[in-house]
């Protein structure tokens, strides 16, 4: 049992992810390397390319979520640091914390893409262990068929705790000129070098990854604690939805109501 030092540390850890929540929306996206209020430290890696090939403002958005097509095998995703490292249960049992965590934001970025107008939907396999990777129903191959038939695909994902993470960042798809949404989506996160690692699985099939952070504090902590668990996913959706609009050269159409989520801002870089 928590000792009654250990409740009130807690509690107090609570409020202050919630009053960073709601204070963020007035601060500057953080600058490479430095670290963001909610989603912890940016890519400190250069960023290589810049994404000028315009997308139509209708433009069919897939979104997908990293690794739910891969539990149980390898590339099933990172547990994150609370399980890991300190033994937290998993969010939902049968698969990996990031796996729940990614779904749980593509969801609501769809939902609100959708309601600020966006094409946009969302594609879950039917099964969570395939494992051909060229399987038609893994996200790499309906991705890898979106792109080719002229939409955006975008993987959402959460990255590696400690050294072996990188931090938030948008590892852009590599199938034709780097497109303005994934401009605009590293204008907001951060961006990672566009043959990292030698080039990534879902980046040469056409779909771009965006890690919105590292699977620890933070990030973390905002997500597991119910008392900032769904202001921490609003402000994620809010930011990632905000992107693909400025991308798309719709500002100012579908803005959220000034009682609707609160996002963090998305400064240059």
């Amino acid at each position: 049992m928590a000792s009654p030092r250990g409740l009130r540390r807690s509690a107090l850890f609570a409020g202050l992810l919630v009053l960073c929540l709601g204070v963020g929306a007035a601060a500057q996206a953080p600058a490479p390397g430095s670290r963001d209020p909610l989603t912890g430290v940016r890519s400190r890696l250069s960023r290589d390319w810049v994404g000028l090939r315009p997308e139509p403002a209708d433009v069919a958005i897939l979104v997908l979520a990293g690794h739910a097509d891969s539990q149980g095998i390898a590339g099933a995703g990172t547990g994150g640091a609370a399980v890991d490292l300190q033994g937290a249960r998993p969010m939902l049992p049968g698969i990996r914390d990031e796996l729940y965590w990614n779904l749980a934001v593509a969801r609501r970025v769809v939902q609100l893409g959708l309601q600020r107008g966006l094409n946009i939907r969302l594609y879950e396999p039917p099964v969570r262990t395939i494992v051909d990777g060229d399987d038609p129903r893994t996200n790499w191959s309906v991705g890898k068929a979106h792109a080719a038939a002229g939409g955006y695909a975008l993987e959402i994902h959460f990255d590696a705790y400690g050294p072996d993470g990188v931090g938030s960042g948008v590892i852009p798809a590599l199938h034709r000129p780097f497109s303005r949404l994934d401009q605009s989506l590293a204008l907001a996160f951060g961006g990672y070098p566009q043959r990292f690692r030698g080039g990534l699985g879902g980046p040469k099939r056409g779909i771009t990854l965006l890690e919105i952070g590292k699977l620890e504090p933070p990030l973390e902590p905002a997500l597991r604690n119910p008392a900032s668990r769904e202001r921490a996913l609003a402000t994620i959706a809010d930011r990632v939805v905000s992107a693909l609009v400025l991308g798309l050269g719709r500002q100012g159409e579908g803005e959220p109501s000034a009682d609707g989520p609160v996002g963090l801002t998305a400064g240059g870089q």
